[in-house]
């Protein structure tokens, strides 16, 4: 694998391989259209790139939700039939769901 520093990446931006190799093949795309390739669509392109994550409230959320389905799943016993599993699993996210709504 070829390694890629900052000063071989578009604009010397900190960009992984396969970012900057998205990054050029939407200005060889666009090039080939004949549009525009600098554009609004690229910015936002490298905005969510270069830019991790944010901390919102819904990430929070997620992070319950994915607890509670691991909590569940570790409730079911591997021998059961699928269809069982599956009612059981189904039944601990319900459980897990009403213990989180009375907190």
């Amino acid at each position: 694998m070829v390694d890629i520093d900052a000063k071989s990446t578009f604009r010397g931006l900190p960009l992984t391989a396969e970012q900057d190799a998205e990054i050029r093949h939407y200005i060889k795309k666009q090039k080939q259209h004949g549009a525009p390739w600098d554009t609004p669509e690229l910015d936002a392109m490298l905005k969510d790139m270069l830019e991790p994550p944010g901390d919102d409230e819904d990430s929070g959320a997620a992070d319950e939700t994915k607890a509670a389905a691991e909590r569940a799943t570790a409730s079911i016993d591997e021998a059961m039939d699928p269809i069982e599993a599956s009612e059981e699993r189904n039944a601990a996210m319900e459980n897990e769901g009403m213990r989180g709504s009375k907190r």
